[in-house]
């Protein structure tokens, strides 16, 4: 039986970057305790086969695929998602990139497209869905940055930018759309997604960290559902680090 702190039986969550990692890992979670789910990302074929598993534990799913740094897509993204539930409950901000590239190489573009996708879009996403569920009168938004945020990291100085703003914006959201609306943050530590197949062996196996080791994508779970119920229903603008110790 669900503990009624993490029930969300009739709630509806939309997830960016829901197709695999850590956003597949949510979405299986929330659909688990009953949430219906709207999945997003690049690859519509990639969000379908993670929907056809969310029905096929009699929760209804909608599958889409937008690029969830343009405004355009985002908002014909929100128009579907509202269009086929009426609402949205639950927003979780999990698309992201952050490549790996010496920083007077990167070119304007790849610059670009890193704050598109970590900050921007998440701040079209998290404002006109914020605004809904405001006036609906509830919601629950979670965004996924990085401890790269909080100590930044060489090479990847694009990402640590987008990531702290992504922090800075979850504070500033949380105290616009209060009291209805609840606006937190992850950051997240090294986790054994699809990304860390380019990793060495020895990075798989290692971290520096307290727990001296990677996460395992399953391990985002209890904090990211705390955050999005009613378990924690005095905490907003909140941002904390699920990173084994670093």
């Amino acid at each position: 039986m669900t503990d009624r702190l993490l029930d969300f039986s009739g709630k509806v969550a939309l997830v960016t970057g829901g197709s695999r990692g850590l956003g597949r890992e949510m979405v299986m979670a929330l659909a688990e305790r009953g949430a219906d789910l709207i999945i997003a990302s690049r690859k519509a074929e990639a969000c379908e086969t993670v929907a056809e598993e969310v029905r096929s534990m009699g929760r209804r799913a909608l599958a889409i695929g937008a690029h969830c740094g343009k405004w355009d897509e985002i908002d014909s993204l929100i128009e579907a998602a509202y269009a086929e539930f009426g609402r949205v409950d639950i927003l979780v901000n999990n698309a992201g990139m952050g490549p790996r590239m010496p920083s007077e190489e990167v070119p304007e573009n790849l610059y670009d497209s890193v704050l598109n996708l970590n900050l921007k879009g998440p701040y079209r996403l998290s404002s006109v869905i914020g605004k809904r569920m405001k006036d609906a009168g509830s919601g629950a938004i979670l965004n996924i940055s990085s401890v790269a945020a909080l100590q930044p990291l060489a090479q990847v100085v694009p990402y640590s930018a987008a990531k702290a703003g992504l922090n800075a914006m979850t504070i500033g959201l949380a105290r616009e759309y209060a009291p209805e609306v609840r606006v937190n943050c992850i950051c997240a530590g090294p986790f054994l997604t699809d990304i860390a197949k380019a990793w060495t062996e020895e990075a798989r196996q290692t971290a520096d960290n307290a727990l001296g080791r990677p996460g395992r994508p399953e391990e985002i779970v209890s904090a990211a559902l705390y955050l999005l119920s009613p378990a924690s229903t005095f905490s907003t603008g909140s941002v904390i680090t699920v990173d084994g110790g670093i």
